[in-house]
């Protein structure tokens, strides 16, 4: 029997997903209703606050209450221990990048934060409730119209296969809030690690002077990475496209100039962090 499931990241368009599955909307796309929703939390240390909170807190109880579960998986070593993306980036003598980290040019460093903690645990909770290459999970993936261009960076795993709902609904982000909140549900903040280097440069600076705690944590992660590389002898790396360390980036939001306010992607929404 064909699992089906959705990459829920948190965010407004897996969120939508989780909605249009408790109404039986997804049923003609996918082939048959949604056994669960699967949310990979690449660590409490990692994770914004606010996406946990309205993971643990809306999210599943609502879902639950409709019929679906929404599993919260983590990355578990073979110890048997669980892995944070930021126990992973502080590790002392760790050489590792996970995450696109910003080189001196600006451009974001090659990562694998998405395929160890997101598409990986995923992965392993499939292949462990029956999907296989002969037999593959549908995966629901929350890229909407206004998106359609990251379809074609989603990388399909041998025991997935993955479906776009909200583009064959012809849905795109501003109906998934419409659709979120005529649920009744809070339409979520957008979801990522609050200290990934694909944030716009408005979002750390509102970030700065609305939840000081994550922006001064993610610059002490900023200069912890650095001082590694001066071992190493290596360039510095930085977490905005200035090549200025965090605080010299980025000033409050009120005191932003314009034009730092610059259009981009940022997020996890689809669960699956832009790939």
């Amino acid at each position: 029997m064909t699992l089906r499931t959705i990459s829920y990241g948190g965010g407004v368009q897996s969120t939508a997903l989780v909605v249009l599955a408790t109404q039986g909307k997804l049923d003609e796309i996918i082939g048959g209703t949604v056994d669960a929703a699967l949310f990979s939390n690449v660590g409490d240390d990692s994770e914004h606050p606010a996406t946990l909170d309205y993971v643990r807190n809306v999210a599943i109880p609502w879902a639950l209450e409709r019929g679906l579960t929404v599993h919260e998986l983590h990355r578990i070593k073979r110890d048997g221990s669980t892995e944070t993306l930021m126990q992973r980036l502080m590790k002392p003598g760790s050489r590792s990048l996970p995450i696109p980290i910003r080189m001196d040019n600006g451009a974001p460093n090659k990562r694998s934060c998405t395929v160890d903690f997101k598409i990986r645990v995923i992965g392993k909770w499939l292949k462990a409730n029956g999907a296989s290459e002969n037999d593959p999970a549908t995966v629901c993936i929350g890229i909407s119209t206004d998106e359609i261009q990251r379809v074609s960076n989603k990388r399909s795993m041998p025991y997935e296969r993955p479906v776009y709902p909200l583009i064959e609904l012809g849905l795109d982000r501003s109906a998934c809030q419409q659709l979120i909140a005529d649920a009744g549900l809070p339409v979520p903040p957008k979801s990522s690690c609050y200290f990934c280097p694909f944030h716009r440069p408005q979002t750390w600076a509102e970030m700065r002077r609305d939840e000081p705690e994550l922006f001064w944590s993610s610059a002490e992660l900023e200069a912890t990475l650095n001082e590694r590389r001066d071992t190493l002898g290596k360039d510095h790396v930085y977490l905005t496209r200035f090549a200025k360390p965090l605080a010299e980036a980025i000033p409050e939001a009120q005191d932003m100039l314009p034009g730092l306010e610059m259009a981009g992607g940022e997020g996890c929404d689809s669960g699956y962090c832009w790939t």
